[in-house]
């Protein structure tokens, strides 16, 4: 029996020194969505097919560090501007000009970090479940106590070596507990989760993914007054049932945008809004660029 042909393609692309892993999918107005912790380009399965068939050409790599892109030694590498250079890197190869960005989570930091160094390469920004890095900060600085208890992972995170201790302890049992217990049932599949924890089991992945927040904490966050404001249009979706980051983080985004804003709210939905809600999250997101497409003259069905 044949096994059924995945509606994506895998390739390797050179960005910024590095070999990143991609999946690609469809052709028209490009689209890179990026990922976040503890995931890899899966994350993306629900939306991939979908935004290729509504006319996108869909890039969604594994980030610098994930499952079988280049995993760069130290904390230094996962500065968040190298990961904008790794996705300008991207939209130059896959020869456009400008690009959607989507991210969730860490993607979504990339996201936003993109849209204010970037700008000119950056055609729509759409985020799902990260805050702006402003009220992130501010959350942070002054000491919300909310948002910290929140936010006890990223500290813990800090130490060596002991968070790849726990995280892979037992078949990587705590990072699929921690990760995942919050989820509505049957987001995700035992397939599913045996994925997330295979692309973790590759060597030097789970320091790459920590080093993410280790970066963050060691180099700081800029104050809030610091961040240029964003000219793209902005789409933010957030799944209000989430345990990592609290919705009182979006209140007051708006003052950080240039450009049209839209927050969207999924009454329910947990921090995994694209893989628990897909349907409404796909509505959202092709509604969104659709409207830039047809706005630019381009095709999108």
């Amino acid at each position: 029996m044949r096994a059924m042909r995945e509606p994506w393609e895998h390739r390797s692309v050179e960005t910024n020194g590095l070999r990143l892993h991609c999946v690609t999918a469809g052709e028209g107005p490009l689209v890179v969505l990026l990922h976040g912790f503890p995931e890899f380009w899966y994350s993306w399965r629900h939306q991939i097919p979908a935004l290729a068939r509504a006319g996108f050409r869909v890039v969604a790599p594994d980030l610098r560090g994930y499952n079988e892109s280049d995993k760069p030694e130290g904390v230094e590498a996962y500065r968040i501007t190298s990961v904008v250079d790794d996705v300008a890197g991207l939209v130059r190869a896959f020869g456009a000009e400008r690009a959607a960005i989507v991210g969730h989570d860490w993607g979504g930091a990339a996201a936003y970090a993109f849209a204010m160094l970037r700008p000119e390469l950056t055609d729509r920004l759409a985020v799902l479940n990260c805050p702006h890095p402003a009220p992130f900060s501010r959350a942070l600085n002054d000491g919300d106590l909310e948002q910290l208890r929140r936010s006890w992972y990223m500290f813990f995170f800090q130490l060596p070596d002991a968070p790849e201790a726990l995280l892979s302890a037992h078949d990587f049992r705590f990072l699929r507990v921690f990760a995942y217990a919050n989820a509505r049932k049957g987001t995700f599949t035992p397939r599913d989760l045996k994925r997330f924890v295979e692309a973790f089991s590759k060597p030097g992945a789970l320091t790459a993914a920590v080093n993410w927040y280790r970066a963050m904490f060691r180099h700081g966050l800029p104050p809030a007054r610091e961040y240029p404001k964003i000219a793209a249009p902005a789409l933010v979706i957030w799944g209000t049932r989430d345990h990592f980051l609290g919705t009182g983080l979006t209140r007051g985004m708006r003052r950080y945008f240039a450009g049209p804003f839209t927050l969207r709210y999924l009454p329910g939905v947990s921090h995994w809004v694209q893989q628990e809600a897909p349907a409404r999250v796909n509505a959202l997101l092709l509604r969104f660029l659709r409207e830039r497409a047809a706005g630019r003259g381009l095709k999108a069905r």
